[in-house]
């Protein structure tokens, strides 16, 4: 099966998983309606593709990973509506639609953010999703992006690790906690995940700057309008493209000895040249 088949049927599947959530008559029916609003908009589903090519690898039939990929992206979507806030990054679209806030107001975008967190934690595998999006992970990093002013790569680098990094190794490790992966493996995925996630952030900062905001799907210069240094102020343009080569490089060899490495060597290479 080709890579873009195979993405395609990943994809396929967790709309439809996702499409299922959300869905009963309530009195309340505008917060499920805001929540599906931003959970159906689309997006390269990136995260729980991983979940799902790692559970494939591990050997099981991919469809019953889906509850776990799933769950990360509900976190991750509750994560996006509170970062369009305009007490946060106060952007007014995602994904090339008017952000969560700006189509049902301040107040259900965050109360349909709040309700996506806990319907992710309707799963076994708690410990890895609680640790990926807590205090020590996605909200410690978003603390870092909108606290504190960090400016020196260093800074940026746990920064990016903690706010986006952590999504998506434990998308990786989901996939592997659901196959029951050795070890061995199980850490390799992880170098993987984690390279990837890098290469990811610093692409992000890259498009910032060069992208098209038609295929980005967000404002081009939002980062310089609202003040934030990015790893293209530190490092400059040229040496970001040779580190997400690196990230990828990296990514890529960490799966090198998997017979069956082919799909996850091809996202690998997608994420260097990725427009949105």
């Amino acid at each position: 099966m080709s890579y873009e088949t195979q993405y395609a049927a990943y994809q396929q599947g967790i709309e439809d998983y996702l499409a299922g959530l959300f869905t009963a008559e309530t009195p309340y029916k505008k917060l499920y309606e805001a929540i599906r609003y931003s959970l159906l908009a689309g997006g390269k589903r990136i995260r729980p593709v991983l979940t799902l090519e790692f559970a494939r690898l591990g050997g099981i039939d991919w469809h019953l990973a889906l509850p776990y990929g799933c769950a990360l992206e509900l976190v991750h979507n509750y994560s996006l509506i509170h970062d369009d806030l305009p007490c946060m990054d106060n952007d007014d679209l995602r994904r090339g639609k008017p952000t969560n806030h700006k189509v049902y107001g301040e107040t259900l975008a965050v109360l349909a953010g709040d309700a996506m967190q806990p319907e992710a934690f309707r799963l076994e595998a708690v410990r890895t999703l609680a640790r990926a999006c807590g205090a020590d992970g996605m909200v410690g990093g978003q603390v870092l992006d909108t606290v504190y002013d960090v400016r020196d790569a260093a800074g940026l680098t746990v920064l990016n690790r903690l706010k986006t990094g952590v999504m998506i190794s434990a998308a990786a490790e989901l996939g592997c906690i659901a196959s029951e992966m050795p070890a061995t493996m199980r850490a390799q995925a992880l170098v993987y995940a984690d390279a990837i996630g890098r290469g990811f952030q610093i692409r992000d900062d890259m498009l910032d700057v060069e992208g098209d905001q038609a295929v980005f799907g967000k404002p081009i210069g939002s980062d310089v309008q609202e003040g934030k240094v990015t790893f293209v102020d530190v490092i400059g343009m040229d040496a970001c493209r040779q580190e997400v080569a690196a990230c990828t490089e990296t990514a890529k060899a960490a799966v090198a000895g998997w017979p069956d490495h082919g799909f996850l060597w091809e996202l690998a290479d997608r994420m260097v040249g990725r427009r949105k």
